[in-house]
Formats: C-alpha cells, sequence, structure tokens
C-alpha cells in the first residue's frame, strides 16, 4: 500500500492524456492522481479534458463521467451528493473538500486531484481510514450515563444544552480536518486529530453524559490531545463550516479548570 505525502510531485509519473471530443468549445482539464497497488510500481497522473456542456455541475459529476465514459478504472469513493456522508472527501487543488460540494466552474485553470493527504492510499482516490476510525472508537462516542432513563420518556435536555452539541454533533467524519493538520501528519500513531478530539468536545458538552471525568482522564495526554498547537487548519478547511480547533481549545480549558 502507498503512502501519500504532499507535496511529492517529484515523485509522480506524468500518466495518459485523454482529449475531450473535437467539437467540444467548453473544455475544462483535470489532472488526477492514480494508483494500483496491483499494477503500479508508482502513482502517476492522468489528464483528462471533459466537456462541461455534456457534464454535471460539480467536480464529483466530472469524476463520475470520467469513470461511466472514459476510465471504468478510476476509483473513488461517493455515496449522498449532498455533502452530508462525507464519502467524497479528497484534496481538491490543495484543499481538502468534498468533490460533491464543489462546483466545477469555481475553479480558476486546471484542477489537480489527490486523494486525502498524508494517509495510505489504497486505490487512485482511495485513502485507507482504518486508523483513522479507530481513533474515532476510542474517544467512546456513545452516551454513558450510569441512571436508568426516565420511565416511558427521554432523557430531556434544555434547548440551552442542546445548542452546545448542535455543531459538534454535525461532523460527518469526512477526515478533511484531521488530513490538513500538520501535527496529525507526523504524529497520526498517537495524536488523536481533530476529528476525534471534536467528536470528544460533542460528548464532553451534553449534559446527559456522566463520564465527563473519565473521558478527560483518557484524552489528557501530551499527546492524544496537547500534540494540538492551533493552526487552524482543521477549522480552515471543514466542509460544514466547524470549528475543531475551537472544541480543542475548550477541552483543554475544562482540563485547567478541573485542576485549579
Amino acid at each position: 500500500m502507498a503512502e501519500f505525502r504532499l507535496p511529492i510531485n517529484s515523485r509522480i509519473k506524468k500518466g495518459k492524456h485523454f482529449d475531450a471530443p473535437n467539437d467540444a468549445t467548453n473544455v475544462r482539464r483535470y489532472v488526477i492522481y492514480r494508483y494500483d497497488p496491483d499494477l503500479d510500481k508508482n502513482p502517476r497522473m492522468d489528464t483528462f479534458d471533459i466537456d462541461m456542456d455534456n457534464c454535471g455541475p460539480m467536480v464529483l459529476d466530472v469524476l463520475i463521467k470520467i469513470k461511466n465514459e472514459i476510465d471504468p478504472t478510476l476509483t473513488f469513493r461517493r455515496s449522498c451528493r449532498e455533502g452530508i456522508c462525507g464519502s467524497c472527501s479528497m484534496n481538491i487543488n490543495g484543499s481538502n473538500t468534498l468533490a460533491c460540494t464543489i462546483s466545477a466552474s469555481s475553479i480558476i485553470g486546471n484542477t489537480k486531484i489527490y486523494p486525502l493527504p498524508h494517509m495510505p492510499v489504497i486505490k487512485d482516490l482511495v485513502p485507507d481510514l482504518t486508523h483513522f476510525y479507530e481513533q474515532y472508537a476510542s474517544i467512546k462516542p456513545w452516551l454513558q450515563n450510569k441512571s436508568l432513563p426516565p420511565e416511558n420518556s427521554e432523557r430531556i435536555q434544555s434547548k440551552e444544552d442542546q445548542e452546545k452539541i448542535d455543531d459538534p454533533a454535525a461532523c460527518i467524519l469526512c477526515a478533511c480536518c484531521s488530513t490538513s493538520c500538520p501535527s496529525y501528519w507526523w504524529n497520526s500513531d498517537r495524536y488523536l486529530g481533530p476529528a476525534a478530539l471534536l467528536a470528544s468536545y460533542r460528548w464532553l458538552v451534553d449534559s446527559r453524559d456522566d463520564a465527563k471525568n473519565e473521558r478527560l482522564d483518557e484524552i489528557e495526554d501530551s499527546f492524544r490531545l496537547y500534540r494540538c498547537h492551533t493552526i487552524m487548519n482543521c477549522t480552515n478547511t471543514c466542509p460544514k463550516g466547524l470549528n475543531p480547533a475551537e472544541a480543542i481549545a475548550n477541552t483543554k480549558k475544562m482540563l485547567i479548570e478541573r485542576h485549579t
């Protein structure tokens, strides 16, 4: 399995070029990272000239058109097409984002598409997220409450308490934030990363959860939490407009207040 780390242009060879139809007048060029571990020793960049008059408006539509009509071996993840599932996260012109939410016409010049950076590449635009999901599972992302729920009722929250979890609960685990973080690039074996820490914060501020101290004990570590240096890449790249950096800062504040 190849390891993709930006920038590595010097290691990637030039690949195939697929021309648009001769009568196409609205042509855009897409340069796409390709790697098949069963066939390729090194990755390459294939170039596709696409007739945008016969293509959907989003970058994901372009990828689907390429796969359906030009090169069926192109591999990428996709599902909802609505920015909800996070499946089509990738690096587009240097930014981690969702291909289904980026308009092709919003990009000036050629479009370069890579898998999420600093992740093992399974094939083409598909990164291996096994470790990422293991880190998410490690923060125990479920309600922990030792008391029984009220009989014939839910655990009730006030509107104010519910609003505290609105944003962190909106995370779709696309991994755009964690794979944009230099601290995560170099320490992903020990640093939980913005996505997992945002998920942790979601439960730390949930008024229905009574495992706050245990959760804080689990992440109070020089690497698991404090390897964050507030670079803000995570917040700047989040396709849902969330703020993992603020959540991490608030988690650190909780620990300070607990020790004072």
